[in-house]
């Protein structure tokens, strides 16, 4: 499970490197990943190695690479 969450973990990364700041909805597409379970696993990946920021502003998450 590991390996594939890194998967998952590095194709977050490249969306926000490609596309900038994103919320989770259009981020989940960008890094074409299928359920919310996918983005929220590859997100704790990237926050735990402190490579990424996640705002949450009016119930609306958004992230972006630091």
């Amino acid at each position: 499970m590991t390996e594939t969450v890194g998967t998952w973990a590095g194709a977050v990364w490249t969306a926000l490197n490609e596309n900038g700041t994103l919320n989770a909805k259009d981020l989940k597409k960008a890094a074409k990943l299928k359920t919310d379970k996918e983005l929220y696993l590859a997100l704790g990946w990237l926050l735990r190695e402190d490579k990424v920021e996640v705002v949450e502003a009016d119930k609306v998450m958004t992230v972006t690479l630091k």
